[in-house]
């Protein structure tokens, strides 16, 4: 009737409340990740061609949580955070190789990258399975507590399979694509 109206209190509220901080914590974590970037590397291209590693991070997590039949939540959320902060250290752990090994006189960009990828494999493989298997437990658990951790931990242990494999292949791509056209740039 005119003069009452519903209001959700509760864990509604708290749903609610949540998903509005979520909806502004992880544009200002991207961007602060990409101006960490650049500010490290002193270079939009190269911070530009590590931050390829987000995406190529969330297709993983939203295709396991997909997979796993789970719902977009506030810890899945939080796990999106994590998983872009691994993916990124893999893709700088990369393309600081093949800067290391250009300085050092391997000028032929196929070499560089293929020395490059077999030199880094172990580290972005160890880095990625350490994180993925230390979310693991969470990820199949079915204890009490499980909804919360179990969307974080997919999340997680998914972008990172994904985001290992494609570093590894598509990062070098671009990476030869970018330094073909700054190649032809400084003729």
């Amino acid at each position: 009737p005119v003069g009452y109206n519903i209001v959700y209190g509760g864990q509604f509220e708290n749903l609610q409340s949540a998903k509005n901080r979520l909806l502004w914590a992880v544009p200002i974590a991207l961007i602060l990740i990409f101006i960490m970037l650049y500010f490290a590397f002193s270079s939009f291209k190269d911070a530009a061609l590590i931050f390829t590693a987000i995406p190529l991070a969330a297709v993983g997590g939203v295709l396991f949580l997909v997979i796993r039949d789970l719902p977009f939540s506030i810890s899945a959320g939080v796990g999106f955070i994590a998983l872009f902060g691994i993916a990124v250290l893999n893709g700088i752990v990369l393309i600081e190789e093949f800067k290391e090994l250009k300085t050092r006189g391997v000028n032929n960009i196929n070499e560089r990258i293929l020395m490059g990828t077999k030199n880094r494999l172990r580290p972005v493989l160890l880095t990625a399975a350490a994180a993925a298997l230390g979310f693991l437990p969470m990820a199949i658990s079915t204890s009490a507590g499980a909804e919360v951790q179990r969307p974080l931990a997919t999340v997680v242990v998914g972008g990172l399979i994904t985001a290992t494999i494609l570093t590894l292949f598509v990062l070098p791509v671009l990476y030869a694509i970018f330094d073909k056209k700054e190649d032809r740039a400084e003729r």
